[in-house]
């Protein structure tokens, strides 16, 4: 970014009156006591004030008999900040605020005014001309693409304690965690209404009805933050603590939370403490100087995504990012936070050449403060919101990310599985005929699957940037597809791993997502999309009633191959079990376009087992190849097990049996 060139300072002379300028109250010349007392100042000082969101920012406060709002801003390197909006004509001169000491806190108390007012501060720099800036700590703002701060007053009262409670006692290891990740303004729009996005309130009942019905535990909101730039989803945050008001008002939003919370459904909201953009009425160099990013570039730029990176060894930056996380965990009860782009924290040389970034003090690539950042940041959400859910999207081999910080990790509770995501798509999408030159893809994943607590993702981020949708990943003509789609997806609720999947994944969309556009639901009147929807519906169900499949997901008990090295014929199976109860499930793909009739299966245990999901069936789209719903296993060792059975094997498809009691 080009600084801009020294402005020769002028002396400011007031205007002329002209008669019509906002007239100043009595009540303006009270003496109000400030917001933030000596401890408050400390705490913040220290990065340790936990709720500095109370005390910085716009708030509404009757002083005697006075009703009016408080402002109080951190612009350490300012000569001068005045509350200009649409009560003073915005003009600065009139309402400007005092620094508390030199803590570089600015506050003033005015009057007069209410919820609704339009807001900014104007900022008084060396070498700069005044300049506007909005409210860093906002909590709602104009809709884009208008900036101005507003001041809001929650009146909203949640009812959703009885959920809370029984959060806080969750093992969340040890529970089915299946993730509808959703991007809000396009799950569904009003095509009738100019296209427009379904808000808050209206999107609840509807929504819910539908996670529920597709049995979804939780759902993951791509970031709800004001973002000025739509087309980013929301990954570049203008405003922290504003929830967007794309959608409604901040107490809409609470209404959307608390309604599915009523309803028994988890929400995950994704949260971006790495990098934020560079549009001039937000962070970026707020005070004239580089207040939350470095000045250097090396440090405090992404090449990648041209915004600002935060300065994590600045207590303030970091107490405004904890606080943020805490906001949103306490003040919107969000029962988990994904933290995005981690990677690119962790290290200092992320997506740089050499010469282009700085090392550590001890002449290393880690990024020191950002580790200790995300450390407190987990310390400190899991103490004040016990039950709640921190979520690292880390794509490299860091090591115990979602190991506690007293055992030496980073103290997240999940990992999303990148490795997995790419290897095993790799797989999927390779032509049938060259799958086993690719088979150690499918299975590599098992090597290193307890090594994190692993969410295994197929996100936004899979089908968008001309990647293709899901269903189109798949080769062969369209019946090949859907079949490669299903088998795909039985395999991937079978894996260890909690899940996540992007919406339109579940009924196989054929275009890649459009945040402009609702998804393309007319196509469930198509037996083959309708068939997908199906499939997931009855995966989520049957994973949730199964403790099989997630009890143990993060230990090796939980998981025993049976055959995992039939290259040539693109077979896999597995077992799933509960150690507590010694429930068992066997799964098995054949990922080959042809069935495979008197294939002898490996078994546990004798007895009959029973079939409990068949990809292939025609209820699902399939081709509903003869498979028997059971086997008998007989005292026939194969596979390294004592009993087998033989089973017919549809093309492309994954079978789960259960196994007997």
């Amino acid at each position: 970014m080009s600084k801009k060139p020294p402005v020769k300072k002028a002396k400011r002379v007031p205007p002329k009156p002209t008669g019509t300028e906002p007239k100043a109250t009595v009540a303006s010349q009270i003496t109000v006591s400030p917001t933030l007392g000596e401890l408050d100042l400390h705490l913040f000082a220290e990065g340790r004030h936990e709720a500095i969101y109370k005390k910085l920012g716009a708030h509404v406060r009757r002083v005697g008999r006075v009703n009016g709002v408080s402002f109080a801003v951190w612009a350490p390197h300012a000569e001068g900040v005045s509350v200009v909006g649409n009560f003073n004509g915005w003009n600065g001169q009139l309402h400007q605020m005092r620094m508390l000491g030199g803590s570089g806190v600015w506050e003033l108390f005015i009057p007069d005014l209410e919820p609704g007012t339009m807001y900014k501060y104007e900022i008084r720099a060396p070498r700069w001309r005044p300049f506007l800036k909005a409210d860093p700590y906002a909590v709602l703002m104009e809709v884009p693409p208008n900036t101005s701060s507003i001041v809001y007053r929650s009146t909203y009262r949640f009812r959703d304690q009885k959920w809370l409670n029984k959060r806080a006692k969750r093992e969340h290891f040890r529970q089915p965690l299946s993730i509808y990740e959703v991007h809000l303004g396009s799950w569904r729009r009003v095509l009738e209404e100019d296209n427009r996005p379904l808000q808050y309130r209206e999107l609840a009942s509807v929504f819910a009805d539908y996670v529920l019905d597709m049995g979804f535990t939780h759902v993951e909101f791509l970031p709800l933050k004001e973002h000025p730039y739509g087309p980013s989803w929301g990954y570049q945050v203008g405003s922290y603590y504003a929830a967007s008001a794309r959608y409604g008002t901040p107490d809409d939003l609470r209404y959307l939370i608390d309604y599915l919370h009523q309803r028994g459904i988890g929400v995950i909201m994704d949260w971006v403490p790495a990098h934020f953009p560079k549009d001039a009425f937000a962070l970026g160099r707020f005070d004239g100087s580089a207040l939350y990013e470095h000045l250097d570039p090396r440090k405090g730029e992404h090449p990648d995504w041209g915004t600002y990176i935060f300065n994590y060894g600045r207590n303030e930056v970091r107490n405004f990012l904890i606080a943020n996380a805490l906001y949103w965990l306490k003040e919107f009860h969000l029962d988990g936070l994904r933290v995005d782009a981690v990677a690119s924290m962790l290290y200092l040389d992320y997506s740089r050449k050499e010469g282009e970034w700085v090392p550590n003090q001890f002449g290393g690539r880690d990024n020191l403060e950002a580790l200790a950042l995300l450390k407190e940041l987990n310390d400190v959400t899991h103490r004040e919101c016990p039950g709640v859910i921190m979520i690292a999207e880390e794509s490299t081999a860091w090591p115990l990310v979602s190991h506690p910080v007293y055992a030496g990790g980073l103290g997240f509770d999940f990992k999303w599985n990148m490795g997995w995501m790419h290897d095993t798509l790799k797989y999927f999408q390779t032509d049938p005929l060259f799958r086993g030159g690719n088979h150690n893809a499918l299975t590599f994943g098992l090597i290193y699957a307890w090594s994190e607590n692993f969410i295994l993702p197929f996100s936004h981020d899979e089908v968008v940037h001309m990647k293709g949708a899901l269903l189109n990943k798949m080769p062969g003509d369209q019946g090949q597809k859907f079949a490669t789609l299903r088998a795909l997806y039985g395999y991937m609720w079978a894996h260890p791993g909690k899940k996540l999947l992007f919406m339109g994944g579940e009924f196989g969309q054929w275009r890649e997502w459009n945040e402009t556009e609702s998804l393309d639901w007319h196509l469930l009147k198509d037996p083959l999309h309708k068939g997908v929807q199906t499939l997931i519906r009855d995966l989520n169900r049957v994973y949730a009633d199964d403790n099989a499949l997630w009890e143990a997901d993060g230990e090796p008990a939980g998981f025993q191959w049976i055959d995992a090295n039939n290259a040539s014929e693109n077979i896999v199976s597995f077992i799933r079990r509960s150690p507590a109860t010694g429930k068992e499930m066997v799964c098995v793909g054949n990922f080959s376009p042809v069935g495979r009739e008197g294939h002898r299966l490996g078994l546990p245990k004798p007895g009959q087992y029973r079939l409990i999901i068949n990809t292939d069936a025609e209820i699902y789209g399939g081709n509903a190849v003869n498979t028997s719903n059971r086997l008998t296993a007989e005292e026939a060792p194969k596979h390294g097990q004592q009993y087998s059975a033989t089973v017919t094997l549809p093309p492309l498809a994954t079978l789960w049996f259960a196994a007997p009691r």
